[in-house]
């Protein structure tokens, strides 16, 4: 039997910006274009945000990744969304993702917990394996763009099975 819960992971990192900051970078299409998508589309109501209008709960999304094609879109819902420190949102076959901003030690954290990830094995390899693995490199990258401007994202959709796209 395996001590592993393949239904949820969590993985965090300190980075050294403004938790308000931090908290936008998931929340605007603007900044999520800047470290995570390709293409970030918010709707209220079925109509756009604007690049920097920060979400709310019952808002959808649709999001496309550098390195993969159009085909790949995930969409979904915002399930909560409170302008600072907590949104959270559904995230296809994979479940539901909770991120959560806060300061520990004099630290700025960001805390991402991925849940309801079926656990069977499909949903251990493609999501619970997949999905950590892949946020490991995009909260990676949110720091590089936080701390220092540089993107690490490979944008070249030739370039494939990258550990970095």
């Amino acid at each position: 039997m395996s001590s592993i819960d393949w239904s949820r992971f969590t993985q965090r990192i300190n980075i050294n910006a403004p938790l308000q900051k931090l908290y936008n970078a998931f929340a605007t299409r603007y900044l999520m274009q800047q470290w995570f998508l390709r293409l970030c589309e918010y709707k209220r109501n079925d109509e756009p945000l604007a690049d920097h209008e920060l979400i709310k709960a019952g808002d959808t999304y649709k999001w496309l990744w550098y390195g993969y094609p159009d085909s790949t879109a995930e969409t979904g819902e915002i399930l909560k969304a409170n302008d600072k420190d907590e949104l959270r949102f559904t995230f296809g076959k994979a479940g539901n993702v909770t991120v959560k901003f806060y300061e520990q030690q004099n630290e700025n954290i960001v805390e991402l917990i991925q849940e309801n990830i079926p656990d069977d094995d499909e949903g251990k390899k493609n999501w619970y394996v997949a999905c950590s693995t892949g946020w490991v490199f995009y909260l990676a990258n949110l720091k590089s763009i936080m701390e220092g401007g540089i993107d690490l994202r490979n944008k070249n959709i030739e370039l494939q099975a990258m550990l970095n796209a």
